[in-house]
């Protein structure tokens, strides 16, 4: 009995350092695990803030394109140009898109996910907004191309109407201009005054008195563009007084695209030989001392004037 004695302690103390070996074993690690749970914990803190920094930088650019899509838009569809029904169409669909993902990006309730089939969905918008840019661009091109033509026309057309009108001036004037070569004129013309006595027979004076008709007597220049034939001639008649002397016989004819009075209206047959004629205008009333002018007129122009003093 007493040889075992000596052995209990020694037995205990090792007891002992097997439970403190174990404790400290425990405790290193309880530490390492908790050290472990600290680093995964700063890590998950640290991958949730980039994640959150990532995504709200890709909300940002993800705005910032929708931006830029929205201003190439309205700078296609500035200007006065008109587009089709099915480009107005498409240009209201890309605009509605645009407006849908900017919603939703400013609820920043997308997951990341999310924000991935965002991604790609501006970018096909990116694409559609290019082509659609791309065709109003050929569309202004080919209206300016269009304008440019119309304008060319329209000078064209001008210019060519400028020169109808021109020609047509030209065309009247030369008209005008033939007419009067055309107009039968006087190379000579003599007023006489005659009485007539009972037998017929006339007689020329000088005086008022006894004067009963005029007699006019003229010859026609030769006149090539004339044309030969009855031609009407107009006699106007104006008495001492300043007066037109009208009648019974008496109307209106037209010259230089004016009506006037004439007092006795007769007509010769023009042969473009030289020959004389003589108009005799009988007056109704008596004659008054003083000059009487006598005006011919034929084709529209005057062709001749004399006068004739009575005392």
């Amino acid at each position: 009995m007493d040889n075992q004695n000596p052995q209990t302690p020694a037995k205990k103390s090792n007891l002992i350092y097997f439970l403190i070996v174990v404790v400290l074993a425990l405790l290193g690690t309880n530490l390492y695990l908790y050290l472990q749970k600290n680093k995964s914990d700063e890590r998950i803190v640290t991958q949730k803030a980039d994640d959150t920094r990532i995504l709200t930088d890709t909300r940002t650019t993800m705005q910032a394109s929708l931006d830029s899509l929205t201003t190439q838009l309205d700078s296609a569809n500035s200007g006065q140009h008109r587009v089709s029904a099915a480009l107005q169409a498409k240009d209201e669909e890309l605009k509605a898109k645009i407006t849908q993902l900017r919603r939703a990006l400013a609820n920043g309730s997308l997951s990341k996910e999310e924000l991935v089939k965002a991604r790609e969905d501006i970018k096909q918008l990116r694409y559609f907004v290019t082509k659609y840019t791309a065709d109003i661009e050929d569309l202004k091109q080919q209206n300016a191309t269009l304008t440019t033509e119309r304008d060319t026309l329209k000078t064209n057309l001008a210019t060519v109407n400028q020169k109808a009108n021109t020609l047509q001036q030209q065309n009247q004037d030369l008209n005008n201009k033939v007419q009067i070569a055309a107009a039968l004129k006087t190379s000579a013309v003599q007023v006489v005054a005659y009485k007539v006595k009972n037998n017929g027979k006339e007689v020329e004076v000088s005086r008022a008195n006894p004067a009963k008709k005029i007699k006019v007597n003229f010859t026609v220049t030769s006149n090539e563009l004339a044309q030969k034939g009855y031609h009407d001639i107009y006699l106007r008649i104006i008495d001492p007084t300043g007066n037109l002397i009208t009648s019974g016989n008496s109307g209106n004819f037209n010259i230089g695209g004016q009506d006037m009075q004439f007092t006795y209206k007769s007509a010769i047959d023009f042969k473009n030989d030289g020959s004389g004629y003589a108009i005799d205008w009988v007056n109704a009333n008596e004659f008054q001392k003083g000059t009487y002018a006598v005006l011919l007129y034929a084709d529209g122009y005057q062709m001749g004037k004399s006068s004739v003093n009575l005392r």
